[in-house]
């Protein structure tokens, strides 16, 4: 079954590689990642490709949490009987149960991923305007205490860059290797029904 799989740009290399491993018949229509730092862009920008893989596809899945978009991305898809990954981001369907842990140990923790420490200069430095007000990095992050690091796969050069993020934000890190976690289960899953369902 020809499946549109509608993916959060973070997740597009993660995604790619899932693909890979169930040899499903997918494509990724891939979304800005750097609409997470306005997510009321994120509910439009994935109705525009709905609308355009409503004709050349059998099945469209969402790779998306909810994303900040306060329930406008679930009430687009309810249009349209598209579903999406449950969950309210990429964190926490990385790290799991253990994202519940983390927060209430401690809600200021920063996390990274492997997107994110790839593209940390311009989703955050530049998505913040902080290449042009770097005064303001300690305004921005004065609330946290940590950054974790959510390892999909591991990478020297990405734990290099992550711990040049750290001291950037003069924040200690901590490295946890998740693999693709969530996102893969909830994925796995969405597959298997919409192929079951016949939708």
């Amino acid at each position: 079954m020809k499946t549109a799989l509608i993916t959060c740009g973070a997740l597009v290399r993660e995604v790619s590689a899932i693909i890979q491993i169930y040899t499903w018949d997918a494509h990724i229509l891939g979304i800005p990642a750097n609409d997470h730092l306005r997510p009321e862009r994120i509910a439009p920008h994935v109705e525009k490709r709905i609308l355009d893989a409503q004709n050349q596809y059998e099945r469209i899945i969402v790779v998306y949490g909810d994303c900040g978009t306060r329930g406008a991305l679930d009430e687009v898809l309810s249009r349209y009987a598209v579903k999406r990954l449950s969950g309210p981001h990429c964190y926490e369907m990385y790290a799991g149960a253990a994202f519940q842990e983390i927060m209430a140990e401690e809600p200021g923790t920063f996390f990274l991923t492997d997107f994110l420490a790839r593209a940390f200069h311009g989703s955050v430095i530049k998505g913040l305007g902080l290449d042009r007000y770097p005064q303001l990095r300690e305004e921005q992050f004065r609330n946290y205490q940590r950054v974790i690091y959510l390892e999909q796969k591991h990478d020297p050069e990405l734990i290099a860059q992550a711990e040049r993020i750290s001291r950037y934000l003069n924040l200690p890190l901590e490295i946890r290797n998740t693999g693709y976690g969530l996102l893969e289960e909830r994925l796995k899953l969405l597959m298997e029904e919409q192929a079951l369902s016949g939708d």
